[in-house]
């Protein structure tokens, strides 16, 4: 373990940021990673506890006791590899899971928990920086071909771990880059893009072919991929957004947040965006309290917005958890992202009526305030509309930030004939993956829905051990 009494004298190391003063008038990550003395100050804390509830609470089961403990006694060369054996990718999770793990800590039931996200946040990235992490090539190739279809965290590592296996496996990506939402829709403030670009480099010597600007069911037809492949990978995300049916939808001004992010990414990454969407100098409303919701609240403020405010439709969480009541789960507590501390109106319990606008282009949102009841028959919370609660608001620009409801791909989910389950996703179990198309397989939020980064790495490293498996009979690869 840590240090014996290490969670008894230490108290939790918070990473540094940039002040928001100065960090608005940029993209680029703020938050700095911890120090040597520091990282190891935070794993001594580690309780080793018996039971590492930690590491149940994680989706991708990191052994977190272990590295914590290495590296409280500096050895971060090994904590590192530990990581890597249940984490394709900590750089992306130590900067954007929102960290069940930490939630699940057993110091968390009475005091702070173990800065585990920020231990993983500086092994990463001192591993990048002193040349630990290297490409590992298989020792033998089997000469199948395997296509993943959806370049995000699941078709990323599901395609890295089928390389490492020995597979010929191609990459397919519908954008001009690789990277799903995690290039075009996480704000580069959050995670810098150059983190992908060096992983693809890691994984092309692994043998990863990447074919961007390739649509599956457009570009590229199903049948061709089942032609010339021994099996497919759907990992193609759950990209259709939640839209808001209400009079003024579509008056100018109104858009999802999936049309607003990624064009800021691309201005970011030296591209050309004819029509850019801007809050440059307007009111700006996000509807839905998320972190997509978050994104927009930080790329508007950078824009410089006039103002903006964040509408909830559920109530305000509580201050603080109960504890005793929730723990060792995910917590409902009021959380403040950074963006928020930028500067953002936030108001819970908030339904849209409908949208006014003058030419053509929305000037305003009518809003009315909600009351949450819980039904006394079935225990469903209800929501009703309190009389006389609607109020107005300016609003030059409306970002709808509500979540997605399941794959947006549906010509290539029709062409590949996969069943689809009363969400719209692709139906598949958690054991195989197996879709109920011979030879394809579903993982990531095309397969669960909407979910997190860290869930997606969970199912396309299982979801690899399954293809493995089917094309072998069996795997080696870690599940």
């Amino acid at each position: 373990m840590g240090k014996i009494t290490g969670f008894l004298e230490l108290k939790r190391i918070q990473e540094a940021a940039e002040p928001a003063a100065e960090r608005l008038g940029h993209y680029r990550e703020f938050v700095v990673a911890l120090t040597d003395a520091e990282a190891s100050r935070q794993g001594a804390r580690c309780m080793d506890c018996g039971i590492p509830f930690c590491q149940s609470g994680c989706p991708i089961s990191n052994v977190i006791p272990d590295w914590n403990d290495l590296a409280y006694r500096g050895q971060w060369q090994r904590a590192l590899e530990v990581l890597h054996s249940t984490n394709n990718f900590p750089e992306f999770t130590g900067r954007v899971c929102p960290a069940p793990c930490e939630a699940a800590c057993t110091l968390n039931i009475n005091d702070d928990a173990v800065g585990i996200k920020s231990i993983e946040h500086f092994l990463v990235d001192k591993g990048w920086e002193e040349g630990w992490v290297r490409p590992l090539p298989p020792q033998r190739k089997t000469g199948k071909r395997v296509a993943v279809v959806g370049s995000g965290p699941a078709g990323m590592a599901c395609a890295q771990q089928l390389a490492r296996a020995g597979h010929d496996v191609v990459l397919y990506e519908k954008s001009d880059r690789i990277g799903g939402l995690m290039r075009y829709g996480i704000p580069d403030f959050k995670m810098e893009k150059h983190l992908i670009d060096r992983r693809m480099a890691q994984m092309a010597e692994e043998g990863v072919v990447f074919r961007p600007n390739a649509e599956v069911g457009r570009d590229v037809s199903a049948r061709q991929l089942l032609a010339e492949h021994d099996a497919v990978v759907l990992a193609g995300g759950a990209e259709q957004p939640r839209d808001l049916p209400v009079p003024g939808r579509e008056l100018a001004g109104v858009h999802f947040a999936m049309e607003f992010l990624p064009q800021q990414n691309r201005v970011v990454a030296g591209d050309a965006v004819a029509g850019q969407i801007k809050a440059t100098g307007k009111h700006v409303v996000v509807i839905g309290g998320g972190d997509t919701g978050s994104d927009c609240v930080g790329t508007s403020n950078r824009h410089g917005a006039a103002s903006v405010t964040q509408f909830e439709l559920l109530p305000q969480p509580p201050q603080a958890e109960d504890k005793p009541l929730t723990w060792p789960y995910w917590p409902a507590k009021l959380r403040t992202s950074s963006s928020h501390e930028e500067g953002c109106a936030r108001d819970w319990s908030v339904a849209t009526k409908r949208f006014e606008g003058r030419g053509g282009k929305v000037a305003k949102l009518v809003a009315a305030r909600l009351e949450w009841t819980k039904d006394p028959a079935t225990g469903q919370a209800r929501m009703t509309e309190i009389p006389g609660s609607e109020f107005e608001l300016a609003a030059d620009l409306v970002l709808l930030a509500m979540g997605f409801t399941g794959p947006a791909a549906k010509s290539m989910l029709e062409q590949f004939g996969v069943a689809r389950d009363a969400r719209s996703n692709v139906q598949a179990n958690a054991d195989d993956y197996r879709t109920s198309v011979a030879k394809v397989f579903a993982a990531g939020d095309m397969r669960r829905g909407q979910s997190l980064v860290v869930w997606a790495i969970r199912e396309g490293r299982q979801c690899a051990r399954s293809v493995d498996e089917f094309l072998m009979g069996s795997s080696a690869l870690p599940r």
